[in-house]
């Protein structure tokens, strides 16, 4: 299935998946889910809780992965305990990386990753999803924006061999004739270039590398499906927050993260040269139109989706995220299995979903979201 532009409807619901900066980008918060909503009289206080289907949810569902999803699940873990008398979900933001590794050790019922499982990762999760695999079930997305620091510069302008060389140490100057070349007229300094990447195993990492060696193969040679950082050279910071941080603090840095990292922080953001008519900037608008040109590429119950990085398209910003959760087709541990499925039923459903836009997330797509609800029962 294609999810293409032929029809109004189904690309601006699919661009609904990015309408805004803060999607699935903020990771604050406890790794403990553990709080619920106040209760007056014995009755949750959430209109989000009170249709939620318990299904036999029973005791505890430990879950780890994505902290671009931090937020969202936290929202649905308070919703769905506060339903779900006795039942106790905990998701550890510590990226897609670790929370891969977790699943496929059999620790967690569900990772949350912002990519697609490998091939190898997909054979080793059938050691723990006996007699199936791991499958890839989307939520949510959002643009990856290139954020720096550089004063008196506010309008930079890179192209994907330009970033590529920076993070792979090729150009380590501000005033490059590669990007002067690009930005005519800025005031660009003669200083080192401060280039920050992730310390952890991360599906943000991995989707910058598909970017880079797809959009310019000849200046990223690097494997695309790393999720540790591949190049040598640069700086290292943990997590989202990490290299976020180490952006805002230092004067002519630049690294990747979600957008609304580098908005929480007010870090200016590159504006992508694709080959489009003029520079795409980083936001929810333009990564909708990106995303609106996906296509699923699994097969069966799983529905990861592959992404254009090439774009040309006016206003397409190409450097786009979806996050998915991670869960077994068949072979779940049976005392874990109903409060899975009943917790992802409310996750997919229009009542999970519809919650998600209060918090700053954006629903998914009506198309996908009623195939990730046709596949989350089916779990066995």
């Amino acid at each position: 299935m294609k999810l293409s532009r032929k029809n109004g409807l189904r690309a601006s619901a699919i661009g609904a998946l990015v309408v805004s900066g803060a999607l699935v980008l903020s990771a604050c918060g406890s790794d403990n889910n553990t709080e619920t909503p106040a209760k007056e009289g014995g009755k949750t206080t959430s209109a989000a809780a009170s249709n939620i289907a318990c299904e036999g949810a029973k005791g505890k569902l430990l879950a780890a992965g994505s902290s671009a999803q931090r937020n969202a699940v936290d929202l649905w873990v308070k919703n769905f305990q506060a339903a779900c008398e006795g039942v106790e979900i905990n998701y550890q933001g510590i990226g897609s990386g670790g929370g891969i590794t977790k699943f496929n050790q059999g620790q967690v019922a569900f990772a949350g990753s912002d990519s697609a499982l490998k091939e190898e990762e997909v054979a080793e999760s059938q050691k723990i999803c006996k007699g199936g695999k791991g499958i890839n079930l989307p939520m949510v997305g959002g643009p990856i924006a290139i954020a720096y620091k550089l004063d008196g510069v506010d309008n930079l302008v890179l192209d994907a061999s330009t970033i590529a060389k920076i993070f792979d140490n090729k150009i380590t100057k501000w005033n490059d004739p590669v990007i002067a070349k690009l930005n005519p007229g800025a005031k660009l300094p003669d200083s080192t270039i401060q280039a920050f990447h992730r310390s952890d195993e991360s599906g943000t990492t991995q989707n910058l590398g598909k970017y880079l060696s797809t959009a310019a193969p000849a200046d990223w040679k690097h494997d695309p499906k790393s999720k540790s950082w591949p190049a040598e050279g640069g700086q290292a910071a943990n997590g989202s927050s990490g290299v976020a941080t180490a952006v805002k603090d230092t004067e002519g840095s630049i690294s990747y993260m979600e957008l609304s990292y580098a908005t929480a922080n007010k870090s200016s953001t590159v504006s992508i040269n694709t080959g489009a008519a003029a520079p795409v900037a980083a936001s929810s608008e333009n990564a909708s139109k990106a995303i609106a040109a996906a296509k699923v590429k699994g097969t069966g119950s799983d529905l990861a989706l592959s992404l254009d990085y090439k774009t040309k398209a006016e206003g397409a910003y190409p450097i786009v995220l979806v996050t998915y959760e991670i869960a077994c087709d068949k072979g779940n541990k049976a005392e874990t299995l109903p409060t899975l499925k009943a917790f992802l039923n409310y996750t997919a459903s229009e009542e999970g979903q519809k919650v998600l836009a209060d918090a700053g997330y954006a629903p998914l797509p009506a198309e996908i979201a009623a195939k990730v609800r046709a596949i989350v029962p089916t779990l066995s």
